[in-house]
């Protein structure tokens, strides 16, 4: 990561998680699994991802939950689900904020959903189709 890092703040990081879920729940792709697994309750959902990003981004601490065993309950997610999310998560950073904080964002997307797809989906010893 650049210097530019540095920049992001508390408003940043609820500006993009707003707008990014904002887009997600009108995807056609990601929106109907989010609001299957969500429900009514998006308020609630945008504050947790606002902690989680916040303790990503600012080593804040906010976040107190556990990513992989929430997704690893959701059955119904594929790769190409994670591959729409990176896509929308990286036009979102990438539309709302200076290169170097977007990238920075988008690095540490980036590597959560590589770690998230790891251990939802790499088998040992399973064929890979090569």
């Amino acid at each position: 990561m650049n210097g530019e890092a540095t920049e992001v703040s508390e408003a940043m990081i609820r500006q993009l998680v707003n707008a990014f879920y904002a887009k997600v729940r009108e995807d056609a792709a990601l929106g109907p699994t989010f609001t299957r697994v969500i429900g009514p309750d998006w308020d609630a959902h945008l504050e947790k991802m606002c902690a989680f990003w916040s303790s990503v981004m600012l080593t804040s601490g906010r976040y107190k939950g556990n990513p992989m065993l929430a997704h690893l309950r959701l059955k119904m997610v594929t790769p190409a689900h994670f591959v729409r999310w990176l896509s929308l998560f990286r036009a979102t950073a990438t539309e709302l904020f200076a290169p170097g904080v977007a990238e920075a964002f988008i690095l540490r997307a980036e590597t959560i959903a590589r770690s998230l797809q790891l251990g939802m989906f790499f088998r040992p010893g399973a064929k890979t189709g090569t």
